[in-house]
């Protein structure tokens, strides 16, 4: 089966980054909302994710999802000490760009925007690429998530001295590692399994 077999018909799927709210065409058949039970619920975690085709198509192994969605919530969510949550979407914003994953980059930069009001540096990361430059606190986070992942083992104890030196303390730094580690999986599944689509794309 190739690419092109996968497809969606009529799909022409965004090929520039961008804040802007896209959806997201799986190329095999999401569990249907009727076909739910107990345990697929429990894995879905949040009731309103039944609603999304990821997570609906991830829902057919309800146990893995569960333990996904739970690290997604504490990498991101969990509010004691550590990043602040614009900088840990930053994280994943900068690793889901370099991996070219238009559909998550869209979700992490506009997050990161939100939290942080700086939707112009975070477009300008999306226009320009991961080597662009912001300001050094940005560009650390930027530098030792590309590394991640790019090959793990590159990044190293240069990385986290930039990061120390730009004012993040080791549970910052942990966030860091963790958003980009995280995304640098989660990106090649959602590559893997479907394709992005414009809000306005046909459905097929």
């Amino acid at each position: 089966m190739t690419l092109a077999t996968l497809q969606h018909p009529g799909n022409i799927a965004p090929n520039a980054f961008t804040q802007d709210e896209l959806d997201w065409l799986p190329w095999l058949p999401p569990l249907p909302e009727a076909e739910l039970t107990d345990r697929h619920r429990a894995g879905l975690v949040d009731a309103s994710r039944a609603k999304s085709p990821y997570f609906m198509l991830l829902a057919r192994d309800p146990d893995i999802l569960g333990a996904r969605t739970r690290t997604d919530k504490d990498i991101f969510y969990n509010p004691e000490a550590g990043l602040p949550r614009a900088e840990r979407e930053l994280a994943a914003a900068a690793t889901s760009r370099h991996n070219g994953c238009i559909y998550c980059a869209s979700v992490h930069a506009r997050f990161a925007s939100h939290f942080s009001g700086r939707r112009s540096d975070v477009q300008r990361l999306l226009d320009q690429g991961v080597g662009t430059g912001i300001d050094e606190r940005w560009d650390a986070i930027v530098e030792a998530s590309v590394a991640l992942t790019s090959t793990p083992i590159a990044f190293g104890p240069d990385h986290v001295a930039r990061l120390r030196a730009a004012g993040l303390d080791d549970l910052a730094i942990s966030d860091v590692i963790q958003g980009a580690a995280f995304f640098n999986w989660a990106n090649r599944l959602m590559l893997s399994l479907g394709e992005p689509a414009a809000r306005s794309a046909p459905r097929s």
